[in-house]
């Protein structure tokens, strides 16, 4: 199904996207060919901002953090906080990034632009029934607005 609002990125758009940029959207691919829904710059409450959220055909929530090298990786204090909000916690590197600086605890993923792959497997830490359900809602929610926002942008547009 084609839907007529949806912006297709062409190659110079894509050339001007930023690296963390480009590892979300080869994310964003690879984990759609899992049956994953994704959102990028998803809020799941205040103060923090994940790179990638996924919905897993399962009910199943994961984040995904896209590291574009060293210093970014090292500058982020934050993604300890993001624990709380998914089953599943990722970083996601292009193949040269230096993956033993990376926690023991999460997940892997090689990425660019076009496609990813899970090196490690995050380990799982299901979320409570109410705050599975609350994340749910927030992503629905979340969708159906950026999805109004491309037909009209006069509706209101979600952070």
């Amino acid at each position: 199904m084609c839907f007529p609002f949806v912006h297709i990125l062409d190659m110079a758009e894509l050339h001007e996207l930023q690296p963390g940029q480009k590892l979300a959207r080869g994310v964003a691919r690879y984990l759609h060919s899992l049956g994953f829904a994704t959102l990028k710059e998803f809020v799941p409450t205040r103060g923090l901002r994940v790179d990638v959220v996924a919905l897993g055909p399962k009910g199943e929530l994961w984040v995904v953090e896209c590291k574009s090298s060293r210093a970014d990786f090292t500058s982020d204090t934050k993604w300890q906080g993001y624990l709380d909000w998914c089953d599943r916690y990722f970083w996601a590197v292009d193949p040269e990034f230096p993956t033993e600086i990376l926690p023991g605890e999460t997940g892997v993923i090689f990425a660019d632009a076009y496609g990813a792959e899970i090196m490690t497997m995050a380990p799982e830490d299901r979320l409570a029934p109410a705050r599975r359900k609350k994340m749910i809602q927030k992503f629905a929610t979340d969708a159906a607005l950026r999805l109004a926002h491309l037909e009209d942008d006069r509706v209101g547009r979600v952070s």
